[in-house]
């Protein structure tokens, strides 16, 4: 339905055939008349995980000049020109939406907005590169497949793209770890370490529990999301504990154990109190991760202005010619 046939209906005709959509497991597309909530929900989602992938550049882009070969430091490099990609197909997703990335950006900078709580985390050696392959990218693998399923159409065939090229990440990770495994004692130690510091952050990257999620229920009446915060942790974990007995290194967790009941794997739970914080904004680098996002758009500024000048000068050519 386009927006000149939505004129022609009153609002509880559109709500009926919104509802009737969602229903059906239709796609809603940029013209489709939408409910305002469903539109902000779009919105707040989908600039946070564009923010996340913008500031998930850092972490890993801190190794760039100290990666231990030329062939790691091209695969890196790779890597963290892919996350800039994934970025600019989000915030050209939240564009469909009435938005526009410069409104998201100033946004972000003035805290109105967060990005994923797993980037305000220090890494410390090169070993975090590899686990932030396995383990963060491993997460989003799991978080963000059904999202290419998302009812808002531009949402979900951005996700398609990006999950290949997440699903290549975290092969490229868990090689690097496999690499490092088959090394020296010292090699081992270090993504033994890094495996520690980076296992709970990564299963507090779903969200909070379930019965303390206030965006949870309504984003699944809408099929925005396709499985709860819960579920998706789960899922990561009775994905990774597998992988990491081949790769033989101890997940940080004294009560993960198999169980046979449930057909899934117990374990603890993550420090809640710690993840509010790091949301908040007082996690280990999260004034560090912001400052440097800020430095990087006012330094870019000339960038932006050169680039409007000149689409204003050519647009003024062809209206002229």
């Amino acid at each position: 339905m386009t927006t000149t046939e939505a004129d022609r209906l009153d609002e509880a005709e559109l709500e009926r055939h919104f509802e009737e959509k969602i229903a059906k497991d239709q796609r809603i597309e940029p013209r489709d008349w939408m409910p305002e909530g469903y539109r902000k929900t779009l919105v707040r989602q989908i600039a946070q995980h564009a923010h996340s992938e913008i500031i998930g550049m850092q972490p890993e882009g801190n190794w760039l000049t100290r990666a231990p070969s030329l062939r790691r430091k091209a695969i890196l490099l790779a890597k963290v020109q892919d996350e800039a990609g994934h970025g600019l197909y989000l915030y050209s997703a939240a564009e469909t939406l009435g938005v526009n990335r410069a409104e998201l950006t100033e946004r972000l900078l003035q805290h109105k907005q967060k990005y994923s709580s797993i980037f305000n985390y220090p890494t410390l050696t090169f070993a975090d590169v590899g686990v932030i392959g396995w383990l963060v990218d491993g997460a989003a693998i799991c978080n963000q497949v059904p999202l290419c399923r998302s009812s808002y159409g531009p949402y979900a065939r951005a996700m398609v793209r990006i999950c290949k090229e997440e699903s290549f990440h975290q092969r490229q990770g868990y090689e690097l770890l496999m690499t490092m495994m088959q090394g020296t004692e010292e090699q081992r130690q270090m993504v033994q370490d890094a495996t520690n510091r980076w296992w709970w952050p990564s299963l507090m990257m779903f969200g909070p529990p379930d019965a303390e999620s206030p965006h949870t229920q309504q984003s699944m009446a809408w099929r925005i999301k396709r499985h709860t915060n819960d579920e998706l942790r789960q899922k990561f974990v009775d994905m990774t504990v597998p992988q990491a007995e081949a790769l033989g290194v101890t997940l940080p967790d004294p009560e993960l154990k198999w169980n046979p009941e449930r057909g899934h794997y117990d374990f603890g739970e993550p420090d809640w109190a710690e993840f509010k914080q790091v949301i908040s904004g007082n996690g280990p680098c999260n004034q560090e991760r912001l400052a440097h996002r800020t430095a990087a758009h006012e330094q870019g500024s000339w960038v932006r202005e050169a680039a409007a000048a000149y689409a204003r000068k050519h647009s003024g050519q062809e209206v002229a010619a």
